[in-house]
């Protein structure tokens, strides 16, 4: 073979896409993802959820007529096998396990709960098994998921269980603003007690690993203090100089630039001015609440979310996953004005994470 005609394609990794709770706009914020010729560029997707739901989907976007320069066909399949990767086609493993006919949009129903477990169930044992490379899930509601008999505070918790994971964390990602998170789906009093010396360094650690494999060469991270100017001396609490402060110096003799306990109040500002490369927050809303200011745009006049940009990621697995940062927003959801913004971003991040895992 003359070496000068050979030309390297590109890995373009398998993703399994969750479409979500059926009732929100996770079936819809899939196909208009997939109505983008740069997510096919970037990766094979694959719909795992249910075929007539999907279909349901395309309806209402208008995304199946004929005339659309968007238009796209469904190609149902039982097994990855049988997928045809072209961009106008959106394959769908079917697990046809929620009927239309019990199809609620804006609803919370057990049916609807325990059918976005089972895509959740189902695309965790495709990654385990090698059938794709990584995992995209999108939004489901937590009541209709333990209604459904599935009880788990979240996404998160389910990819632990099923992955047999005991240190994982969620980090959530809009560019180069990043927050990684010491407890999540916990109440206010347990988060605070959860603030411990090794559950500090380890989510150091994990958040370290993260960066690198986003190609961060030299990750620098903050670490926020959990009390008001990070207790003043043990004025306001003592956590930040029991808990936190001997995590991050630990973790700065084991070669990792860390820095902190730091004021939450002022360490987002720093990160978002380029000081820092993510910031590890010790609760929920600590870390939530700015990634959301910064990534999330409403606008008054039209009444819409101009912007919803964003990827929640979980770190720790043996597998890829990552995931829309918002939730099913039934108030919206079967009426064909959802933003996808952030089923794209987590798309392409899964296939940026998976690059380096081999290929199909």
């Amino acid at each position: 073979m003359h070496m000068g005609s050979f030309k390297m394609e590109k890995f373009k990794p398998i993703l399994g896409i969750t479409m979500g709770d059926p009732g929100g706009i996770g079936p819809e914020i899939a196909v208009k993802a997939l109505s983008d010729p740069e997510i096919h560029e970037a990766s094979r997707p694959l719909v795992v959820g249910d075929a007539r739901i999907i279909r349901n989907a395309l309806q209402f976007c208008r995304l199946d007529a004929g005339d659309s320069p968007r238009a796209l066909r469904m190609n149902a399949v039982d097994d990855v096998s049988r997928c045809v990767f072209e961009p106008d086609v959106v394959n769908v493993l079917d697990l046809a396990n929620m009927p239309i006919e019990e199809l609620r949009h804006k609803t919370v129903t057990a049916r609807q709960g325990r059918a976005s477990f089972e895509y959740v169930a189902k695309v965790v044992e495709l990654a385990l098994e090698g059938g794709v490379d990584a995992t995209v899930t999108g939004p489901i509601n937590k009541a209709a998921l333990n209604m459904g008999g599935c009880h788990y505070s979240g996404h998160t918790e389910i990819y632990a269980d099923l992955t047999k994971t005991r240190d994982y964390t969620m980090m959530l990602a809009d560019g180069n603003f990043r927050v990684s998170h010491v407890s999540t789906h916990v109440a206010l009093r347990e988060a605070c007690d959860r603030v411990k010396r090794e559950r500090v360094l380890r989510v150091i650690e994990l958040t370290r690993d993260a960066l690198k494999h986003m190609d961060v060469e030299k990750p620098r991270i903050a670490v926020a203090g959990l009390n008001p100017h990070c207790g003043e001396g043990g004025l306001f609490g003592n956590e930040d100089d029991v808990e936190i402060r001997p995590a991050v110096e630990q973790a700065c003799r084991g070669g990792i630039d860390a820095e902190g306990p730091l004021p939450a109040d002022t360490v987002f500002s720093k990160m978002l001015g380029g000081m820092y490369d993510a910031v590890v927050c010790m609760y929920h809303d600590q870390g939530h609440i700015p990634t959301k200011l910064v990534g999330f745009k409403y606008d008054e006049k039209t009444g819409q979310w101009g912007q919803l940009a964003g990827v929640n990621i979980t770190l720790g697995l043996p597998i890829v996953r990552t995931s829309v940062d918002h939730g099913t927003a039934f108030g919206k959801a079967g009426e064909g004005r959802a933003n996808p913004q952030s089923m794209k971003d987590a798309i392409h991040m899964a296939a940026r994470l998976s690059s380096r895992r081999g290929s199909h």
